[in-house]
């Protein structure tokens, strides 16, 4: 396991950790961004990077913890996705120094989007694991609801909440009811993860900043002006968290296609976690994805 590595950005410590391939082929480094929920950090891709080097698969990857989650500094701030998309801006040109490929997990989309207006000539393409439904992703809340939201979580009751939240019998019947096809899934690593992730009672801040809903926007038209090669992943089992949202995930691909400049999709088994929970074909889908576009030039 690579010793954890530090960068300054603003007032901030940020970690990351840096993985070298295991075979002698090159290829873009990559670089993962992790989903936001209760102790959810980088640790998140453990199971792909282990599956990723065991296939020899080419490419220095990246995993940066975002602000707020991990062991990056957590301020209490009402996270928005340019935030972490200024943060990971600073981490590629500072640190990476070359174009990369940003894989993303589920509703972090938004902050792809932020990277995507910010640097996008360090982007040679992306992967998207089960984004959030196009209604969903199209459809904005109210700054008023969201500044709502952020001043009743970012209470004592807020926080007794979140302690509440991190118990593992929540953790356990969160993850069965809205994350895994199969509840046979939700391990104990996954819970350990969890728990560890959340031990620091300052990880609520981006917790509560993302059910706050300060990435709910009309990504429409910035989707649809994406300039780089596009890979978007659904589970067979797609749900959404947020309710009234239900659709099949063949029409939730579907919606992305029809936008994406130069998309390109498919459903694989799982439901909304799939580099955890189908971690064998989510690495083998993205290992193609990014062989075919290391074989047009930049």
């Amino acid at each position: 396991m690579p010793t954890t590595q530090f960068y300054p950005w603003q007032s901030y410590r940020c970690a990351y950790d840096r993985h070298p391939p295991t075979g002698t082929a090159s290829g873009p480094p990559i670089v993962l961004i992790h989903p936001i929920g209760v102790g959810l950090s980088r640790q998140f891709w453990q199971r792909f990077i282990r599956q990723w080097h065991e296939q020899e698969n080419p490419g220095v990857i990246y995993n940066p913890d975002l602000l707020g989650c991990g062991e990056s500094t957590m301020p209490r701030a009402a996270y928005k996705p340019d935030d972490w998309g200024a943060q990971l801006e600073h981490f590629v040109k500072t640190v990476v120094q070359e174009p990369v490929v940003l894989v993303i997990q589920g509703a972090l989309a938004p902050v792809a989007l932020a990277c995507i207006a910010r640097f996008p000539e360090l982007i040679r393409g992306m992967v998207w694991s089960g984004p959030p439904a196009w209604r969903l992703i199209t459809t904005p809340t109210k700054p008023s609801q969201q500044k709502l939201a952020w001043n009743l979580f970012d209470t004592p009751a807020g926080a007794a909440f979140y302690r509440y939240a991190r118990r593992e019998k929540f953790l356990r019947s969160f993850s069965e009811r809205q994350l895994f096809g199969n509840p046979a899934d939700v391990d104990q690593e996954w819970l350990d993860e969890l728990h560890r992730g959340s031990r620091d009672l300052n990880s609520r801040h981006a917790v509560f900043a993302f059910l706050a809903g300060f990435w709910r926007q009309d990504y429409g038209a910035a989707i649809a002006s994406i300039p780089c090669p596009t890979l978007v992943l659904f589970g067979k089992g797609a749900s959404s968290v947020t309710r009234g949202y239900r659709e099949a995930a063949g029409d939730r691909l579907q919606a992305y296609l029809d936008h994406l400049p130069h998309g390109e999709g498919e459903i694989i088994p799982g439901r909304n976690v799939l580099p955890y929970e189908s971690t064998t074909i989510f690495v083998d889908r993205v290992g193609e994805f990014i062989n075919r576009i290391d074989n047009i030039s930049p």
